[in-house]
């Protein structure tokens, strides 16, 4: 699997995750400033869009992952 795959997979299961735990609602629910790091993943998500850059496709190609589409 290629670096650009798994960060959206990990960025996806991190806006899940962070729904659960900031939703009222959620039988997991903690608190509702589970929701900031729902925003935060956005905003990285925006950002490597525009920029082209993502830290967590840096970190992934230092650990090995393959890069590209």
């Amino acid at each position: 699997m290629t670096s650009w795959r798994l960060v959206r997979i990990i960025a996806g299961l991190f806006v899940l995750l962070s729904l659960a735990l900031g939703v009222p609602g959620s039988p997991l629910y903690l608190s509702t400033w589970w929701l900031a790091f729902t925003a935060f993943v956005g905003l990285n998500l925006l950002q490597s869009g525009i920029t082209k850059w993502c830290l967590m496709e840096s970190i992934l190609r230092r650990f090995g992952v393959r890069g590209g589409c």
